[in-house]
């Protein structure tokens, strides 16, 4: 399971997809004067996914869905009530070696996953911001641990 921090909503929605990408971010606010004050909901659909690493997708989804929630600053609305949309696109997954021992083997590696992001508001019908972002993880053995991080 991706874990996200309670940083914010504004700051999970930039930090992501959040998404990785998110801990290496500037932060954007969504909260105070920033948020449009006709924006009270959002929805989160299904982030869409670019990539072979399955169930990424609902796992990235799921953890900005609990952020949003946690944050309380908007409702989670479906799509057809929601005064904003959140959605995500994942668009890469790359494995790197990150750092090599004596013998110059791997000793551990890491995992950059690449998403883009974007922020509409229903009822003006524009996007308020778009935007692509990149994060890693290491891992050892379990690449799932660097994804978890990343």
């Amino acid at each position: 399971m991706i874990k996200i921090t309670k940083i914010g909503i504004g700051s999970i929605l930039l930090a992501f997809g959040v998404l990785w990408v998110f801990q290496g971010c500037g932060l954007y606010s969504f909260s105070g004067s920033t948020l449009p004050t006709h924006i009270k909901t959002v929805a989160i659909p299904l982030f869409e996914n670019r990539t072979a690493e399955f169930g990424i997708d609902q796992k990235l989804t799921d953890e900005v869905i609990d952020a949003v929630t946690q944050d309380n600053t908007l409702k989670i609305a479906g799509r057809r009530e929601a005064d904003s949309i959140v959605s995500g696109t994942i668009v890469g997954i790359e494995d790197r070696a990150g750092q090599y021992d004596a013998n110059e083997k791997a000793s551990d590696f890491r995992v950059t996953i690449t998403i883009r992001v974007s922020f509409e508001d229903v009822k003006k019908k524009r996007v308020v911001w778009e935007e692509t972002w990149s994060q890693w993880g290491s891992y050892n053995s379990d690449r799932d641990e660097g994804i978890e991080e990343a």
